[in-house]
């Protein structure tokens, strides 16, 4: 035994050991910089997928509205034209020109429209409106700009290429042609002209091209706006832009397809940085007109990427230097330890026993550790599964649903049916949309439930009528119960998910002093997201009867309660019914009414549930109410609300 000790700790075994956890460490953190930088590799790729996932459907949504204001500004223009007064040829008159400046105030809040004109056959301007100080053209001659020999020729609306006005600036026009619904005779145009930089930075950046900025091409190519001044006017496939870009075979490729009239995106490299550029065509009149791409510096996307990367990796490297740290001390211990070890022989039985109750205490401890570390890694699974099949559940019918949208189409073209098989088709993009629509609920509590837990939840509180509020949340519930019973395909009527088609809904306002609208001090947003959580929840256990909402005001207090008829809640539910990760239901993550319990109580309120008195009485289960209350808005200031409101509705009546 003394020789076996003597041997364990003699100086060419503590040496050993000394070069045995050197290499250990040295080989621990060669792996862990490895690992390391294949975790980062992954996570940056990862988030730019995601980072381009956004952008192209931002993209689109942008493509979108822009087409949907310029068909705003063409409608109106529909709209003069067939106006009685220029129907009969009158294009200069006085009440002509008020009904002129009339549109042009309506036009100007859609956008900068710096001119509203009518030309008549022969390509005179008749009648024009234009900002304060700038030229009218009056009596001018307009026959030699493109896009007005077009219209006068095509007698068809015009949206044009860009032009350089006579005053030097770069604009697109918009014109409808003034034709008589009686004869068909043609009489003139009636357009506008919009400036293409102020109009197009109402929808992005379009200065600074460091940052995420926008471009758009006209049909012939030609830049609308560009961060370069120099590059507006200019076609994109000439000369001039190409030697810039250095014909740089990603972007060419990327605007031949979107002028093609189909998405794209590319990542490709310029001298000053590589670039992700997402573009989408711009239909007006059912054909691609502009084309619109937004474009980001991929290092602007890779920095905030780094910067969380760069912290993890501190947190990570800090952690493993403590705990080589640790090793070191540890080590040295030992050895300096082993050093008085044959003079600690006598008292070996002692310490041991000393040592076995420090165990046994250490180890009760981790065995109550490991009973919490149980519990929390059961809950989260639950939590997991649950959310798992929630995600699945809509997953399945949108992507069954495309691929069968996909196939009746193809199919549809073969037989050449038309209204009805399209109308069927509508009917199952409906379901697709609100599935996803599901979906994307569902990312909203998990988010929400992120940012409560992080302390980074916060309101945008505003002065709010709670009555109005709610009678419009009522109205659209109203309307989704209607759509139901009205619908006549069983897969749209499936899917309008857990509202019954046998349930009543309706609102019951109520003030202990005086009848009127009751203000709060809230953010209206979240105050709609707890109504409609309750009343989710009240249409999910509900499958015939009533649901009616309650507003009234006591005191201080307003209190909503949302009263069922359905099944009620099981009384072991009742002590954690707000909790996260509690289970509710056979259906649903549970997220909605602890997501609902933060946002009243971070209005300073609280939320409360009870099954009905009657539910009590006879044992049965005769529903639920689920009550949450809010501190009103100071009395004098609500009165002047009050005041306020019935000045400008009479104002209104007046005018």
């Amino acid at each position: 035994m003394a020789y076996l000790r003597n041997s364990l700790f003699s100086p060419k075994s503590r040496g050993v050991a000394v070069i045995f956890t050197i290499a250990i460490i040295i080989v621990s953190y060669s792996l862990f910089f490895y690992l390391q930088n294949t975790t980062e590799s992954n996570i940056r790729d990862s988030i730019f997928e995601q980072q381009k996932a956004r952008q192209i459907q931002s993209t689109q949504a942008l493509s979108q509205r822009i087409g949907s204001d310029l068909d705003s500004i063409m409608a109106r223009l529909q709209g003069l034209a067939s106006s009685s007064y220029l129907q009969q040829a009158d294009l200069s008159s006085y009440k002509t020109k008020k009904l002129l400046q009339e549109m042009y105030l309506q036009i100007n809040n859609i956008t900068t429209s710096d001119r509203l004109f009518i030309v008549n056959k022969d390509c005179i301007v008749m009648t024009s409106i234009s900002l304060q100080g700038q030229k009218t053209f009056v009596g001018a001659n307009v026959s030699s700009i493109d896009w007005v020999r077009e219209a006068n020729t095509q007698h068809k609306p015009v949206f044009s290429n860009g032009y350089f006005a006579l005053e030097g600036n770069y604009r697109i026009a918009i014109s409808y042609p003034i034709i008589n619904r009686e004869t068909g005779q043609y009489i003139g145009l009636v357009g506008s002209s919009v400036p293409a930089t102020q109009f197009f930075e109402h929808y992005g950046n379009i200065f600074d091209i460091k940052s995420q900025y926008l471009a758009v091409l006209d049909r012939n190519s030609n830049q609308l706006i560009h961060p370069i001044k120099s590059f507006i006017g200019k076609p994109f496939f000439g000369s001039y832009t190409q030697q810039i870009t250095g014909h740089n075979n990603a972007l060419n490729g990327l605007v031949r397809q979107v002028m093609s009239g189909k998405s794209d995106f590319a990542v490709y490299s310029f001298e000053n940085g590589e670039r992700l550029n997402t573009g989408f065509p711009i239909f007006l009149n059912g054909k691609p007109t502009y084309f619109v791409f937004v474009i980001t510096p991929t290092s602007a996307i890779y920095s905030q990427i780094d910067k969380i990367i760069s912290t993890e990796r501190l947190e990570m490297f800090s952690l493993i230097v403590g705990t080589t740290v640790a090793i070191v001390i540890l080590v040295v211990f030992l050895i300096r330890w082993s050093s008085k070890l044959d003079n600690e022989v006598k008292r070996r039985t002692e310490e041991l026993n000393e040592v076995n109750k420090s165990l046994t205490q250490s180890n009760k401890h981790l065995a109550a550790a490991n009973e919490q570390l149980k519990v929390h890694d059961k809950m989260q699974k639950e939590f997991i599964n649950i959310a798992a099949h929630e995600l699945r559940t809509p997953i399945q019918p949108i992507l069954g649903l495309s691929q069968l949208i996909r196939d009746r189409i193809i199919l549809s073209a073969k037989k050449g049916e038309k209204e009805k098989e399209q109308n069927e088709l509508c009917q199952l993009q409906d379901v697709v949309i609100r599935n996803a629509k599901r979906l994307h609920r569902l990312a909203d509590d998990i988010l929400d439930v992120s940012r409560i837990e992080s302390q980074t939840f916060t309101l945008q509180k505003e002065k709010l009528n709670l009555n109005e509020l709610i009678s419009d949340i009522i109205e659209d519930c109203k309307n989704q119960l209607k759509g139901k019973r009205d619908s006549t395909s069983s897969i749209a009527a499936a899917d309008y998910g857990q509202i019954p088609i046998d349930v009543n809904l309706t609102a019951v306002y109520k003030d202990s002093k005086h009848e009127g609208p009751i203000f709060v001090e809230a953010d209206k947003g979240r105050m709609t997201q707890v109504i409609y959580n309750l009343l989710s929840n009240a249409f999910k256990f509900t499958k015939e009867g009533t649901i009616s909402i309650t507003v009234e005001k006591k005191d201080s207090q307003a209190i909503v309660s949302v009263e069922d008829t359905g099944e009620g809640i099981n009384s072991e539910l009742l002590p954690s019914l707000f909790s996260k990760f509690a289970a509710k239901s056979y259906q649903g993550t549970g997220l909605g009414l602890f997501i609902s319990k933060s946002i009243v109580e971070a209005h300073g309120g609280r939320i409360w549930a009870e099954n009905n008195s009657n539910a009590a009485k006879d044992g049965k289960e005769k529903g639920a109410t689920f009550h949450f209350s809010l501190p009103v808005s100071n009395e004098k200031q609500q009165q002047q609300q009050q005041r306020q409101e019935a000045t400008r509705i009479t104002k209104s009546n007046w005018s």
